[in-house]
C-alpha cells in the first residue's frame, strides 16, 4: 500500500514551495527593482521571511523539525552566496544572522508547544 499525503499536508507543502519561491526571487533581484515595501528594515524582513518558512516547513513536516530548519539555514547560506556572486546584491553574515534568528524564535516557540501540548496533538 502506498503513503498518499493527506490533502492538508499537501496544502501545506505547496505553500511552503511557493513560500521558498518567493524569497528566493526576492532575495535575488537587484535592490532597485524591490517592491518599495521590501526596502529598510533588512534584517528584521529576514526574521520574518524565515520564521513563516519555518513555520509553513513545520506544517508540512512536523515529525522532521530539526530537517526543516537545518534545510531552511542552509538554504539561507546559498541565498548569501548567490547575492555576492550576483554583481548587484552583496552577501552578509548578518542576514544569515537574521535568519538563524528568526528559524530560532520559530524553533523554540514549536519545542515549547510539544513539551506543554496533550499527547497526541
Amino acid at each position: 500500500m502506498r503513503f498518499v499525503p493527506a490533502p492538508a499536508t499537501v496544502f501545506w507543502r505547496l505553500a511552503f514551495v511557493a513560500a521558498v519561491i518567493a524569497v528566493l526571487v526576492l532575495s535575488l533581484l537587484p535592490a532597485g527593482d524591490l517592491p518599495r515595501f521590501t526596502r529598510g528594515w533588512d534584517k528584521i524582513q529576514h526574521a520574518l521571511a524565515y520564521g513563516g518558512l519555518g513555520l509553513l516547513g513545520l506544517a508540512a513536516w512536523p515529525q522532521r523539525a530539526g530537517l526543516v530548519f537545518a534545510a531552511l539555514l542552509a538554504f539561507g547560506a546559498g541565498i548569501e552566496v548567490l547575492q555576492g556572486l550576483s554583481g548587484w546584491r552583496s552577501a552578509e553574515w548578518g542576514d544569515l544572522l537574521a535568519d538563524a534568528i528568526g528559524l530560532g524564535v520559530v524553533a523554540v516557540a514549536y519545542a515549547q508547544w510539544r513539551r506543554l501540548a496533550p499527547a497526541g496533538t
